[in-house]
């Protein structure tokens, strides 16, 4: 194959210059605020503030989230039918506490008309911490420096600090600073009522948006220094506080003022600054929510959490949030040699997992994290599937914390399956609560697979982690009444062999719906219900009296473990033997091809642009669905299979999910397909930094970022671990001189380097690690760094040439196909616009 040019750098670097270990700003726009209140945004998983100025002006969404804290309302169906989803939840914009408004010589300071000597804000992924600092002229002629900071806690998880400071460089001023908390809009939050029209004329993947107000005042007190106020939501009755201490430093003259009403607490300080003096603010602010707890005992913790702050000073905590990411990076960190620009870009990524997960403490973890409103705040497959494994290998704790959320979700799973007329539980397509959210039943609820994806999760958290009592205690019910809707969904078919059959289901790919054996749903299912039969054959024989309690607390009857084990057997697996490929349903191939080559790009995505009933008819993916299948599921298909399905399903897929590009670069890696492959990884890597999709302004695509650490190490380093069995097969761009990164594996944390011509492993953490390179066994012990040599994969690949073309002579996409392969001269990746899911009626 001819190598294709490495992809250039998207970001414009005079504005967003090269660090390592910053996203770094050095150039003020308006042009595209939403994009970058989202890319220096800050979080923990449990509480995230969008990147929005102190000074509050200009925004394109002012935004403080909560993960879980959302508003339920009615779904309005234009037909109603049984079973359709009734309640849907939407995440609420909480009050604003980031607001600090500054007044020089009474004249707002405001970026977009000021007078900018100087300006730089950069989010530091080693403290943390977004920071701004700008100097500016004000019309008289004084000089005055601002700086900022901005720090949302990853060990004290209800706690924001921030501080304003500003410096009077040349010449005296009066300086007022108005901080203050406010629930926007004059009391109406920034919501409207969901109605039935809802979804006509609006990208369906955005949040709703409300008339009624949501949030309503319990309380509201301030003291000569704090401020809180105490609000309930009108449907789901969730309670919220949020109280701010300040201190000020300064050797100028002052007063301070404070006052608060049911909406807005303001803490006022008027300054008389001469030149050379400096004014220090800084602001503490801690938000508490519940279910169900009344607003004063939420008070009563925010008072808790900032007179906490008040005895060890702000310091402390900065202090150790730079201890806490120290530990992260130790765990996490990828580095790319030789390569600043994709170090940066990487870096951003993993501290966007970091952001989205860290403090989530049980809560799911939403498709935006807690960056925007995209989705609705609601958790999705993406967890399972793209977050969760990378979490396994580098935070198993707060991977673990992720599938409590999922085994308190299983009552209402139960609930949901009966719904449905099934046994077992079936988990919501998209949630916050753990009802189904879902009002377009064809791409979300006939997604059966998620139940499929959540026990992939559990399965890979006990294989890596070897944490046999959290699944004997809780992942074996969710394996068991996984595997329990499994068998009751699908039916058996005598057709001169018995072989067993699912109906009726959607994968990922949410351009081809509702449709019969499709391929990833019945091999995700296949292992479902075989790690289930495992699982509890397990608990049998290593703890009898677990598996007693097991029989006892889910009525498991005799036999149903032998079901589930034919029904994997048993499970049918499209293959068409004329084209050698996996045919992605039952009648995948009876459809007309889409040429996307001849497609206007003005008309893309399709999902915007073509009745759902238009784009069903066609071979035309929205995202890997079978393609996928051979990654997560790979030791059950043969690597020429592999290359076949690839060279069938690439030209056809569109890339208009986010969730695709990072999956096929690690199978292009795997058949061969190297420049490919590269260049879908920076299709991934670039998604929200360069707003590829053109809706990073909704928040970050937490699955692609988790897809980005998929990319790098089981595409390019090779990794695979089927059953448990660490294995690798490098596949480094002929560029890159080392990739390197750590992995826990048991409690043991390795070290992995990958060069060109080797790949070493060195045990940091535990013992020993037993693994394979390219089939061989290894041993790696502590003391003793292994290093082996790389060779014959070319050999390998090169058997795969000569595979027949899949689509006549010329691809989907225009490529053209001689003897199987593609010309890389003619490949580029086709544009992607939008997000991750499919269409959606709001209400």
């Amino acid at each position: 194959m001819t190598p294709l040019h490495t992809p250039s750098d998207p970001l414009d670097r005079t504005r967003f210059p090269v660090d390592p270990w910053r996203l770094v700003e050095t150039d003020y726009s308006s042009d595209d605020l939403g994009t970058t209140e989202t890319l220096f945004a800050v979080g923990n998983g449990y509480l995230g503030m969008r990147g929005n100025p102190p000074e509050g002006r200009e925004a394109h969404t002012h935004g403080t989230f909560i993960n879980g804290f959302h508003e339920t309302w009615d779904i309005r169906h234009a037909e109603q039918a049984f079973g359709f989803a009734k309640v849907g939840q939407t995440i609420v914009n909480v009050p604003d506490s980031k607001l600090m408004k500054l007044y020089i010589d009474d004249e707002p300071l405001l970026l977009p008309v000021a007078d900018l000597v100087s300006y730089e804000r950069a989010l530091d992924f080693r403290t943390g911490m977004l920071t701004r600092s700008v100097e500016v002229r004000t019309a008289s002629g004084k000089r005055v420096q601002v700086d900022s900071t901005r720090m949302v806690s990853f060990t004290e998880r209800h706690l924001v600090l921030m501080t304003l400071q500003v410096t009077m460089l040349e010449g005296d001023a009066p300086i007022v600073v108005s901080s203050q908390i406010i629930n926007r809009q004059d009391g109406k939050d920034e919501y409207h009522v969901q109605s039935a029209a809802m979804g006509e004329g609006r990208d369906p993947r955005k949040a709703g948006t409300f008339s009624d107000r949501v949030l309503q005042p319990q309380s509201h007190w301030h003291s000569d220094r704090r401020m809180i106020l105490g609000y309930r939501t009108a449907r789901s009755r969730m309670t919220l506080a949020v109280g701010a201490d300040h201190v000020i430093d300064t050797d100028a003259d002052f007063e301070e003022l404070i006052d608060s009403d049911e909406d807005r607490g303001r803490k006022i300080y008027r300054v008389n600054a001469k030149e050379g003096q400096t004014v220090t603010i800084t602001k503490a602010v801690s938000y508490h929510t519940s279910r169900g707890v009344p607003v004063r005992e939420l008070v009563d913790r925010c008072r808790r959490t900032l007179d906490r702050v008040r005895e060890h000073g702000a310091d402390f905590y900065v202090e150790q949030q730079r201890e806490w990411m120290d530990r992260y990076w130790a765990n996490t960190d990828v580095e790319i040699e030789g390569h600043p620009a994709l170090q940066q870009a990487v870096r951003w990524s993993l501290f966007q997992l970091a952001q989205a997960s860290a403090r989530a403490d049980q809560l799911g973890i939403a498709a935006k994290g807690v960056t925007g409103s995209g989705y609705e705040g609601h958790y999705f497959w993406d967890t399972e599937i793209y977050v969760l494994p990378f979490l396994v290998y580098t935070s198993p704790e707060v991977a673990r914390n992720a599938l409590r959320a999922r085994i308190q979700m299983l009552p209402k799973a139960r609930e949901r399956a009966r719904d449905l007329s099934q046994r077992g539980a079936l988990f919501p397509w998209r949630t916050i609560n753990g009802e189904e959210a879902s009002a377009y039943y064809a791409a979300g609820t006939a997604q059966y697979h998620i139940d499929a994806d959540v026990a992939y999760a559990f399965s890979k958290f006990h294989d890596v982690t070897g944490d046999v009592g959290f699944m004997a205690r809780d992942g074996v019910d969710v394996l068991v009444e996984t595997a329990r809707m499994w068998a009751d969904l699908g039916f058996w078919r005598q057709n001169g062999e018995r072989s067993f059959h699912i109906h009726g289901v959607t994968g990922p790919d949410e351009y081809t719906t509702v449709v019969n054996n499709n391929l990833f749903t019945n091999v995700m299912a296949r292992d479902n219900l075989a790690r289930a039969a495992q699982a509890v054959r397990q608990l049998e024989q290593d703890e009898p009296a677990g598996h007693a309690r097991l029989v006892r607390r889910l009525s498991l009857q005799p036999g149903e473990v032998e079901e589930w084990e034919d029904c994997a057997a048993g499970m049918t697996i499209p293959y068409d033997e004329t084209l050698g490929i996996h045919p992605q349903d039952d009648h995948f191939l009876d459809r007309e091809v889409w040429d996307l080559s001849r497609t206007d790009p003005a008309k893309r995505p399709l999902l915007l642009h073509y009745h759902p009933l238009v784009i069903y008819r066609f071979q035309v993916l929205k995202q890997a669905d079978v393609v996928l299948a051979t990654f997560l599921q790979g030791d059950r298909f043969t690597l020429e299979e592999k290359r076949r399905d690839f060279d069938y399903y690439d030209p056809i897929t569109t890339g208009d999910s986010t969730l695709s590009a990072v999956v096929q670069a690690i199978m292009a890696a795997e058949v061969g397909y190297a420049d490919m492959a590269l260049k879908y990884f920076y299709n991934g890597l670039f998604v929200d930094l360069a707003d590829l999709h053109r809706n990073t302004s909704d928040g970050v695509h937490i699955a692609s970022a988790g897809g980005v650490w998929h990319a790098l190490v089981y595409g390019f380093a090779g990794m695979r671990d089927y059953q448990g069995n660490l294995t690798f097969d490098p596949r480094l761009p002929a560029d890159w001189p080392q990739l390197t990164f750590p992995i826990r594996v048991r409690g043991v944390r390795v070290r992995v380097t990958v060069r060109q011509s080797s790949i070493s492993f060195e045990i940091e953490e535990g013992e020993r690690v037993d693994l394979e390179v390219r089939g061989e066994p290894y041993a790696v012990t502590a003391g003793s760094p292994l290093t082996v040599p790389l060779h014959g994969q070319g050999e390998r690949l090169k058997s795969l040439e000569g595979t027949h073309p899949v689509i006549g002579d010329v691809r989907a996409d225009g490529t053209v196909i001689t003897a199987g392969v593609p010309d890389p001269d003619q490949w580029q990746p086709q544009p992607m616009l939008v997000d991750d899911e499919g269409p959606r009626v709001a209400g």
